[in-house]
Protein backbone atom coordinates (compact mmCIF):
# COMPACT_ATOMS: atom_id res chain seq x y z
CA UNK A 1 0.00 0.00 0.00
CA UNK A 2 2.83 2.38 0.83
CA UNK A 3 4.33 1.76 -2.64
CA UNK A 4 1.01 2.72 -4.23
CA UNK A 5 0.89 5.98 -2.28
CA UNK A 6 4.50 6.67 -3.22
CA UNK A 7 3.74 6.12 -6.93
CA UNK A 8 0.72 8.44 -6.72
CA UNK A 9 2.84 11.07 -4.99
CA UNK A 10 5.54 10.82 -7.67
CA UNK A 11 2.94 11.11 -10.44
CA UNK A 12 1.37 14.12 -8.74
CA UNK A 13 4.70 15.86 -8.11
CA UNK A 14 6.18 15.31 -11.57
CA UNK A 15 3.14 15.44 -13.84
CA UNK A 16 0.06 16.97 -12.20
CA UNK A 17 1.68 19.79 -10.20
CA UNK A 18 3.72 21.18 -13.14
CA UNK A 19 0.59 21.39 -15.29
CA UNK A 20 -1.34 23.02 -12.46
CA UNK A 21 1.44 25.62 -12.22
CA UNK A 22 1.39 26.14 -16.00
CA UNK A 23 -2.38 26.61 -16.12
CA UNK A 24 -2.26 29.26 -13.37
CA UNK A 25 0.66 31.12 -14.97
CA UNK A 26 -0.71 30.95 -18.51
CA UNK A 27 -3.99 32.35 -17.19
CA UNK A 28 -2.02 35.28 -15.79
CA UNK A 29 -0.39 35.84 -19.17
CA UNK A 30 -3.84 35.77 -20.84
CA UNK A 31 -5.30 38.41 -18.50
CA UNK A 32 -6.95 35.85 -16.20
CA UNK A 33 -8.52 33.72 -18.95
CA UNK A 34 -8.23 30.11 -17.80
CA UNK A 35 -9.99 28.99 -20.99
CA UNK A 36 -7.29 30.49 -23.22
CA UNK A 37 -4.65 29.10 -20.88
CA UNK A 38 -6.12 25.61 -21.23
CA UNK A 39 -6.32 25.90 -25.04
CA UNK A 40 -2.72 27.14 -25.29
CA UNK A 41 -1.28 24.44 -23.01
CA UNK A 42 -3.21 21.68 -24.79
CA UNK A 43 -1.89 22.84 -28.17
CA UNK A 44 1.69 23.11 -26.88
CA UNK A 45 1.60 19.62 -25.35
CA UNK A 46 0.18 18.11 -28.55
CA UNK A 47 2.77 19.94 -30.67
CA UNK A 48 5.55 18.57 -28.44
CA UNK A 49 4.25 15.03 -28.99
CA UNK A 50 3.62 15.53 -32.73
CA UNK A 51 7.10 14.49 -34.03
CA UNK A 52 6.75 11.13 -32.27
CA UNK A 53 3.25 10.61 -33.62
CA UNK A 54 4.25 11.53 -37.19
CA UNK A 55 7.11 9.02 -36.98
CA UNK A 56 4.60 6.41 -35.83
CA UNK A 57 2.45 7.22 -38.87
CA UNK A 58 5.48 6.69 -41.11
CA UNK A 59 6.16 3.28 -39.54
CA UNK A 60 2.52 2.29 -40.02
CA UNK A 61 2.76 3.04 -43.72
CA UNK A 62 5.87 0.84 -43.90
CA UNK A 63 3.87 -1.96 -42.32
CA UNK A 64 1.17 -1.50 -44.94
CA UNK A 65 3.67 -1.95 -47.77
CA UNK A 66 5.13 -5.08 -46.19
CA UNK A 67 1.69 -6.56 -45.55
CA UNK A 68 0.65 -5.92 -49.15
CA UNK A 69 3.85 -7.56 -50.42
CA UNK A 70 3.40 -10.74 -48.41
CA UNK A 71 -0.39 -11.05 -48.80
CA UNK A 72 -0.18 -13.63 -51.64
CA UNK A 73 2.05 -15.86 -49.48
CA UNK A 74 -0.28 -15.52 -46.51
CA UNK A 75 -3.26 -16.46 -48.66
CA UNK A 76 -1.38 -19.49 -49.96
CA UNK A 77 -0.69 -20.67 -46.40
CA UNK A 78 -4.32 -20.11 -45.47
CA UNK A 79 -5.58 -22.13 -48.46
CA UNK A 80 -3.11 -24.92 -47.72
CA UNK A 81 -4.62 -25.58 -44.30
CA UNK A 82 -8.19 -24.41 -44.94
CA UNK A 83 -9.68 -27.90 -44.91
CA UNK A 84 -7.89 -29.15 -41.80
CA UNK A 85 -8.86 -28.35 -38.21
CA UNK A 86 -6.37 -30.77 -36.63
CA UNK A 87 -4.28 -29.14 -33.87
CA UNK A 88 -0.98 -30.14 -35.48
CA UNK A 89 -2.05 -28.68 -38.83
CA UNK A 90 -3.15 -25.45 -37.17
CA UNK A 91 0.20 -25.28 -35.43
CA UNK A 92 2.01 -25.73 -38.74
CA UNK A 93 -0.15 -22.97 -40.28
CA UNK A 94 0.87 -20.63 -37.47
CA UNK A 95 4.52 -21.56 -37.90
CA UNK A 96 4.43 -20.98 -41.66
CA UNK A 97 2.61 -17.69 -41.19
CA UNK A 98 5.26 -16.52 -38.75
CA UNK A 99 7.94 -17.63 -41.21
CA UNK A 100 6.36 -15.37 -43.86
CA UNK A 101 6.36 -12.53 -41.34
CA UNK A 102 10.04 -13.11 -40.60
CA UNK A 103 10.92 -13.31 -44.30
CA UNK A 104 9.44 -9.87 -44.96
CA UNK A 105 10.56 -8.35 -41.66
CA UNK A 106 6.96 -7.77 -40.61
CA UNK A 107 6.24 -7.23 -36.92
CA UNK A 108 2.82 -5.86 -35.87
CA UNK A 109 4.39 -4.56 -32.65
CA UNK A 110 6.90 -2.56 -34.66
CA UNK A 111 4.36 0.15 -35.48
CA UNK A 112 5.77 2.14 -32.60
CA UNK A 113 4.41 1.87 -29.06
CA UNK A 114 6.74 4.56 -27.72
CA UNK A 115 4.50 7.51 -28.67
CA UNK A 116 1.55 5.92 -26.88
CA UNK A 117 3.61 5.12 -23.78
CA UNK A 118 5.13 8.58 -23.82
CA UNK A 119 1.88 10.50 -24.03
CA UNK A 120 -0.05 8.54 -21.37
CA UNK A 121 1.59 10.10 -18.26
CA UNK A 122 1.81 13.54 -19.91
CA UNK A 123 -1.82 13.72 -21.00
CA UNK A 124 -2.98 12.08 -17.76
CA UNK A 125 -1.09 14.69 -15.75
CA UNK A 126 -2.75 17.48 -17.74
CA UNK A 127 -6.15 15.81 -17.31
CA UNK A 128 -5.87 15.63 -13.52
CA UNK A 129 -4.43 19.14 -13.36
CA UNK A 130 -7.54 20.42 -15.14
CA UNK A 131 -9.86 18.33 -13.03
CA UNK A 132 -8.36 19.38 -9.69
CA UNK A 133 -7.63 23.06 -10.35
CA UNK A 134 -9.92 25.05 -7.99
CA UNK A 135 -9.36 28.36 -9.78
CA UNK A 136 -10.26 27.04 -13.20
CA UNK A 137 -13.67 25.79 -12.03
CA UNK A 138 -15.01 29.28 -11.31
CA UNK A 139 -14.15 30.93 -14.64
CA UNK A 140 -16.08 31.19 -17.89
CA UNK A 141 -14.84 30.85 -21.47
CA UNK A 142 -16.84 31.64 -24.59
CA UNK A 143 -20.44 30.71 -23.65
CA UNK A 144 -19.82 28.18 -20.86
CA UNK A 145 -18.49 27.95 -17.32
CA UNK A 146 -15.36 25.82 -17.14
CA UNK A 147 -16.35 24.12 -13.88
CA UNK A 148 -19.89 23.11 -14.92
CA UNK A 149 -21.23 20.70 -17.56
CA UNK A 150 -22.27 22.22 -20.88
CA UNK A 151 -24.94 20.73 -23.20
CA UNK A 152 -23.16 21.67 -26.45
CA UNK A 153 -19.52 20.72 -25.84
CA UNK A 154 -20.20 16.94 -25.59
CA UNK A 155 -21.37 16.94 -29.22
CA UNK A 156 -18.36 18.99 -30.27
CA UNK A 157 -15.94 16.64 -28.49
CA UNK A 158 -17.64 13.50 -29.85
CA UNK A 159 -17.67 14.88 -33.40
CA UNK A 160 -14.01 15.88 -33.27
CA UNK A 161 -12.95 12.47 -31.95
CA UNK A 162 -15.06 10.64 -34.52
CA UNK A 163 -13.38 12.54 -37.36
CA UNK A 164 -9.96 12.04 -35.80
CA UNK A 165 -10.59 8.30 -35.33
CA UNK A 166 -11.69 7.86 -38.96
CA UNK A 167 -8.59 9.64 -40.22
CA UNK A 168 -6.36 7.49 -38.03
CA UNK A 169 -8.13 4.30 -39.09
CA UNK A 170 -7.18 5.00 -42.70
CA UNK A 171 -3.52 4.95 -41.65
CA UNK A 172 -3.73 1.64 -39.79
CA UNK A 173 -2.49 -1.56 -41.45
CA UNK A 174 -5.45 -3.79 -42.41
CA UNK A 175 -5.89 -6.52 -39.84
CA UNK A 176 -8.11 -9.55 -39.37
CA UNK A 177 -11.30 -8.66 -37.56
CA UNK A 178 -11.49 -5.24 -39.19
CA UNK A 179 -15.28 -5.29 -38.91
CA UNK A 180 -15.08 -5.50 -35.13
CA UNK A 181 -12.49 -2.74 -35.10
CA UNK A 182 -14.96 -0.62 -37.08
CA UNK A 183 -17.40 -0.85 -34.18
CA UNK A 184 -14.67 0.19 -31.76
CA UNK A 185 -14.13 3.25 -33.94
CA UNK A 186 -17.47 4.63 -32.75
CA UNK A 187 -17.09 3.52 -29.14
CA UNK A 188 -14.55 6.16 -28.11
CA UNK A 189 -16.46 9.18 -29.49
CA UNK A 190 -19.71 7.94 -27.96
CA UNK A 191 -18.11 7.38 -24.56
CA UNK A 192 -16.40 10.76 -24.84
CA UNK A 193 -19.71 12.47 -25.54
CA UNK A 194 -21.61 10.64 -22.79
CA UNK A 195 -18.94 11.36 -20.18
CA UNK A 196 -18.78 15.02 -21.24
CA UNK A 197 -22.43 15.57 -20.32
CA UNK A 198 -21.59 15.23 -16.62
CA UNK A 199 -17.94 16.41 -16.69
CA UNK A 200 -16.83 20.00 -16.10
CA UNK A 201 -16.81 21.85 -19.43
CA UNK A 202 -13.03 22.32 -19.14
CA UNK A 203 -12.55 18.63 -19.95
CA UNK A 204 -14.51 18.42 -23.24
CA UNK A 205 -12.83 21.71 -24.19
CA UNK A 206 -9.46 20.05 -23.58
CA UNK A 207 -10.50 16.95 -25.53
CA UNK A 208 -11.89 19.00 -28.43
CA UNK A 209 -8.77 21.15 -28.80
CA UNK A 210 -6.49 18.11 -28.49
CA UNK A 211 -8.57 16.25 -31.08
CA UNK A 212 -8.34 19.15 -33.54
CA UNK A 213 -4.56 19.19 -33.19
CA UNK A 214 -4.48 15.43 -33.80
CA UNK A 215 -6.57 15.90 -36.97
CA UNK A 216 -4.07 18.50 -38.18
CA UNK A 217 -1.27 16.10 -37.25
CA UNK A 218 -2.78 13.32 -39.38
CA UNK A 219 -3.24 15.66 -42.35
CA UNK A 220 0.37 16.85 -42.01
CA UNK A 221 1.55 13.23 -41.90
CA UNK A 222 -0.31 12.47 -45.10
CA UNK A 223 1.23 15.49 -46.79
CA UNK A 224 4.73 14.53 -45.66
CA UNK A 225 4.32 10.94 -46.88
CA UNK A 226 1.91 11.24 -49.85
CA UNK A 227 2.85 7.92 -51.48
CA UNK A 228 2.26 5.96 -48.27
CA UNK A 229 -0.99 7.82 -47.65
CA UNK A 230 -2.16 7.11 -51.18
CA UNK A 231 -1.36 3.43 -50.70
CA UNK A 232 -3.36 3.43 -47.49
CA UNK A 233 -6.36 4.89 -49.30
CA UNK A 234 -6.18 2.15 -51.92
CA UNK A 235 -5.96 -0.50 -49.22
CA UNK A 236 -9.14 0.71 -47.54
CA UNK A 237 -11.15 1.22 -50.72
Amino acid sequence: MSNTYAQIAVFHDYFVSPFTWLIDHFAGWFDGSFGLALVAITILVRLALMPFMINQYKRQQGMRRKLAAMQPELEAVKRKYAKSAAPDKQRKQTEETMAVYAKHGYNPLNAGCLPMLLQIPILSGLYFAIRSNPELAHHTFLWFQLGSPDPILPFVAAGVYLLQARLQQAAQPPMNGAKGMGLLLYLSPVMMGVFSFTAPAALPLYWSVGGLVMIAQTLISRRLYPQEAAGAAVGTA
